[in-house]
């Protein structure tokens, strides 16, 4: 009898991998996605324990090698307070990454449960939040952004925030449009027949069969928000001085152009290659987890 028990348990085990597996075995398959994955994960390792081996401080000035070109001792140069480049640069995608993951985790996370409850329940709930959604959606999410950080504040915390609540509608209005085809299938029917409560379908059937597109979205929104806070930095409403976040020494290089180019080319190239990782693993992950991508 146990081995029976064991051998329903393997089979439900393996029915609930299997997806999962076919999705990552297909996403290894798109070369284009692994080296997008590669370009993440180097930038993640880059924010771990790159300061580890810098031996220069981010905020270490001599001015007397202030604007001092790419060299054995600086291999990115030195800026116009003589801070070697690199480290601020290994140090900025501690900030970017924070910046990019907590943002679309909170926007996950309040944009799913508006989702879910608008999708789920409808009517007046419905109405309500999607109108919400609406209004937010019709500004620019740059010009939202800057509205919001003019009202909490300039700062790298309420730049995440602010980034944080333009994104909630995409995933709101994702998840909506998921519940709405989902609920309506026979399993949460039945559930429903049976006498099972709302949170427990909600839980337990309707939020992980909306998880896939979620996934997709959140990669791709983390090169958004990354992009998002360079822009506020760049702006001076995110990350103030002398924190080394990539937009805010794009803006204090500006003067530098002509004569330092590599203070704005070091930088820009960091956000360019961590926006274009992300793109490309969320590309990836939106053909092996589509069913319709599927050949």
């Amino acid at each position: 009898m146990a081995e029976t028990v064991d051998k329903q348990d393997q089979v439900k085990m393996q029915k609930v991998a299997g997806p999962w597996k076919e999705a990552w075995r297909g996403f290894r398959k798109s070369k284009v996605a692994v080296i997008g994955m590669g370009i993440v994960i180097f930038f993640i390792l880059l924010a771990i324990f790159g300061p580890l081996l810098t031996s220069q401080g981010i905020n270490e000035q001599n001015l007397s090698q202030r604007l001092l070109p790419p060299s054995s001792a600086h291999w990115m140069g030195t800026d116009d307070f003589g801070r070697d480049i690199l480290s601020r640069v290994v140090y900025g995608a501690r900030i970017s990454l924070w910046v990019g993951f907590l943002a679309v985790i909170g926007s996950v996370i309040v944009g799913s449960i508006l989702g879910i409850l608008a999708g789920y329940y409808g009517r007046w709930v419905d109405t309500i939040i999607s109108r919400i959604f609406d209004i937010m959606l019709a500004f620019p999410s740059i010009l939202l952004a800057i509205a919001v950080v003019l009202v909490l504040g300039p700062s790298l915390r309420n730049a995440l925030i602010a980034i944080a609540i333009i994104n909630v509608p995409n995933f709101g209005r994702l998840i909506r449009s998921k519940v709405l085809s989902i609920k309506e299938d026979e399993y949460i029917m039945s559930a429903k027949a049976i006498g099972m409560k709302d949170n427990r379908i909600l839980i337990s059937h309707i939020l992980p069969n909306s998880m896939a597109p979620v996934i997709v979205q959140g990669t791709l929104a983390i090169a958004t928000a990354i992009i998002e806070a360079a822009a506020l930095g760049f702006l001076g409403l995110g990350a103030q001085a002398p924190s080394p976040e990539w937009g805010k020494m794009l803006a204090d290089s500006r003067s530098y152009l002509t004569n330092a180019p590599w203070t704005m080319i070091f930088p820009g190239v960091a956000i360019m290659l961590t926006v274009l990782g992300f793109n490309l693993m969320g590309d990836g992950l939106r053909d092996a987890l589509d069913p319709r991508m599927k050949s």
